[in-house]
């Protein structure tokens, strides 16, 4: 089951690689014909160019990309759990599997919802990601343990 909750974690990262890919950042000057690691005095213009179009690529396509891409994984953290809900008294192993899934990719999805860098959805995400950890917490366990009793 852990395995398989990794599994299902790893796959929504690679498939989110594959299909939805990151944006290309700025090249780097190249600075190992100078003989040193960083820009000489000369060079100081093109390596602050170079932290502008950084920066800017960062607010305008790294923080939407990271925003969108911990949507996806949120998504499907959530499908993860309501399979491993659906499927809890039939399939044991595949539903904790499942659970777990959900509850890795939710991780992820909050990882990459920090690296937006916008705090408002960072809070939205731990929210909902709380609410699932919560239901899934009563549904799980506390739910089981009336029904034994």
């Amino acid at each position: 089951a852990f395995f398989l909750g990794i599994l299902l974690a790893i796959f929504i990262g690679v498939g989110v690689a594959a299909f939805y890919q990151s944006p290309t950042p700025p090249k780097y000057p190249d600075y190992s014909l100078t003989g040193q690691n960083g820009p000489t005095e000369k060079q100081q213009p093109e390596q602050k160019a170079f932290d502008k179009s950084m920066e800017e690529f960062t607010k305008t396509k790294m923080n939407p990309y990271n925003r969108n891409v911990s949507i996806i994984a949120l998504a499907a953290a959530v499908i993860f759990v309501a399979i491993g809900l659906l499927l809890e008294h039939r399939i044991g192993v595949l539903a904790d599997g499942a659970l777990l899934g959900g509850v890795f990719t939710l991780l992820y999805s909050m990882g990459r919802g920090f690296a937006a860098e916008d705090s408002k959805y960072s809070f939205l995400v731990v929210s909902i990601g709380l609410a699932i950890v919560l239901i899934l917490g009563y549904l799980r366990f506390i739910r089981a343990d009336r029904a034994k009793t």
